[in-house]
């Protein structure tokens, strides 16, 4: 879908072809705020490259909501329908001509995103910068919550045998918090503090795990997280508030539960009082990674961080990821499993469920779509 497509004409519920064959595929549309609706979508021919997938596990991004409830996530604005979801797994049904490592009847973990392979940052290996990337879900290229994908053959990774699919699904966010240990250069020495205990904040505290990280300390305002938060590996949780005048009072608590110095801190959040208590509670030369989205701006206290040489580092997506992230899933070192508190079916009424369960927060962290 990451192709394009379009909705079935008429009264929305007719059959979508694909070479000449009538077939149905139905999908999750974005039509408006706290609006979707299950569609036909007509799948695009498969090319030589491509593959046929029929989608088993599809989760529910940050990301997606933000979609859902305000038609835009940071800069990316949904102006027309649109079919929602890029975290999926399923089964390969067809592959193209030169398709040579994937076979009908494979599972598979699905990289969302089809970069160009032509500019210059996807010839130096930065390609989750390219400005002609197409990833499931991000206007205006339609997603995956449906039954159905065509998607290029080199962006399905089998998955191991022990791996299930819902496991799979979870690769995409995994990959965030990858992708943010290998820009801050995590290692064994390393002491971690992770802002916020959202579903990035968990899956980068797994990584950080993965990554041999010395000392991970996990900060939110929400127990039931921090409680996920420990019992998935963090070794201190710190309660902080929202209100940015603590930000002292908590850095002092941080750095008592750490124990030692701040090496790296993620803010897995994006507000000016995460960014600001994690740019404090650094230490001279270490890093800080900013992955959450939380503010569109924001208005940080870079002079004292500037003054001890703290290099703030922006994480976007992630690259080259899904073959590590499943190495880490078969070998155990790290266990999703715990983060999917939630599971829906494939219906109108499954769907509208699912998203106002995952917006209302609570005690949901990664809600999942069983098709």
């Amino acid at each position: 879908m990451g192709k394009g497509g379009k909705p079935d004409g008429g009264d929305g519920f007719g059959d979508a072809s694909r070479d000449g064959v009538e077939q149905e595929n139905m999908a999750a549309w974005l039509l408006g705020v706290n609006t979707l609706k299950i569609q036909p979508f007509k799948l695009p021919n498969l090319g030589p490259c491509d593959v046929l997938v029929r989608l088993k596990a599809v989760g529910i991004c940050g990301s997606d909501v933000h979609h859902f409830k305000n038609m835009r996530c940071a800069d990316f604005v949904v102006k027309e329908p649109m079919v929602i979801g890029h975290e999926c797994a399923g089964i390969v049904e067809e592959v193209g001509s030169e398709v040579k490592h994937l076979v009908p009847g494979d599972r598979v973990a699905v990289e969302p995103g089809i970069n160009c392979k032509r500019c210059e940052l996807c010839k130096r290996g930065r390609y989750n910068l390219c400005s002609g990337m197409k990833f499931f879900g991000s206007p205006p290229t339609h997603g995956c919550l449906a039954n159905q994908v065509v998607h290029p053959g080199d962006l399905c990774f089998k998955l191991p045998d022990n791996v299930s699919l819902e496991e799979g699904a979870m690769c995409e966010p995994l990959s965030v918090g990858v992708h943010a240990c290998r820009r801050a250069n995590v290692c064994p020495e390393t002491n971690v503090l992770v802002m916020g205990a959202g579903p990035i904040g968990l899956v980068t505290v797994l990584a950080a795990r993965a990554f041999e990280a010395s000392r991970i300390v996990v900060a939110d305002v929400n127990d039931h997280r921090l409680s996920v938060a420990k019992a998935l590996g963090a070794h201190e949780i710190v309660k902080v508030s929202t209100n940015i005048e603590e930000v002292a009072e908590e850095v002092a608590k941080i750095k008592e539960a750490m124990g030692t110095r701040v090496d790296v801190s993620f803010d897995c959040a994006g507000f000016n009082k995460t960014m600001a208590t994690a740019l404090s509670a650094t230490g001279s030369g270490g890093k800080v990674c900013l992955v959450g989205m939380g503010q569109r701006e924001l208005t940080l206290p870079l002079t004292s961080a500037t003054a001890r040489e703290v290099d703030v580092i922006g994480i976007f997506r992630y690259k080259n990821t899904w073959p590590l992230c499943l190495e880490l899933l078969r070998s155990g070192k790290v266990d999703v499993k715990p983060l999917i508190t939630h599971r829906f079916g494939f219906s109108q009424t499954e769907v509208e469920k699912a998203f106002e369960t995952s917006a209302g927060g609570a005690n949901a962290i990664k809600v999942m779509f069983n098709l």
